[in-house]
């Protein structure tokens, strides 16, 4: 495999760094496939990060020159139950985000909407997920002014990622929209308490709820 490089992380983890973030998708992908099929014995946590995958709890010491050698099929992004999340696109930003890619105010919720999107990493915040799917040509710039409080739910783009704040913060992301309910993201009594985990595919639909 090309563009890969291989880091002990100390003495039992490997962080792997890819060429891309599509790259890392479908390299942590493959890492959950192999583990299922017990080919990464002794390997606890697969955590994927923006370009990068962190291996913990490797006892097999000749697994990073293996990892080079694998050949690793593209994402496919069909496979797996979709979790679908409510949403009413009436963000601040729809229009911003309008003129950016070049359509009607109006359209992005739809164009949002029809797209299949799947969790490439988590961070930021609990129950943050890092969502990829749109295409490259609707990548949006984060806001040159971060906002100093973005609600809880908030639906929001930034670069080639979609993401729901599931709680109050700062925050620079583009805003289209809000997700009802959003304590449904991160539940600490639940296993797993995150929603949106690695891997997991997601559907935006469209509510009617106002207010």
């Amino acid at each position: 495999m090309s563009g890969i490089r291989v880091l002990d992380a100390g003495p039992r983890a490997l962080l792997v760094e890819l060429a891309s973030g599509e790259v890392a998708e479908a390299f942590h992908a493959e890492l959950l496939r192999r583990r299922a099929a017990g080919e990464l014995t002794g390997v606890r946590e697969i955590v994927p990060g923006a370009r990068t995958v962190l291996l913990d709890g490797v006892e097999d010491r000749t697994l990073a020159g293996r990892l080079r050698s694998w050949t690793v099929p593209p994402l496919s992004r069909g496979a797996g139950e979709a979790v679908e999340i409510p949403v009413v696109y009436d963000g601040p930003d729809l229009a911003d985000v309008a003129d950016a890619w070049g359509v009607a105010v109006e359209e992005v919720g739809s164009i949002h909407a029809r797209t299949e999107f799947r969790v490439a990493f988590c961070g930021f915040a609990p129950g943050f997920g890092y969502l990829t799917g749109l295409p490259g040509h609707l990548s949006v710039p984060r806001r040159a002014t971060p906002r100093t409080r973005v609600p809880a739910g908030a639906l929001a783009l930034a670069g080639p990622y979609t993401g729901v704040y599931p709680r109050e913060s700062p925050g620079g992301w583009q805003l289209i929209g809000r997700m009802p309910g959003p304590d449904a993201l991160w539940d600490p009594g639940r296993e797993p308490a995150a929603l949106l985990g690695p891997g997991v595919r997601v559907r935006f639909v469209p509510t009617g709820v106002s207010g």
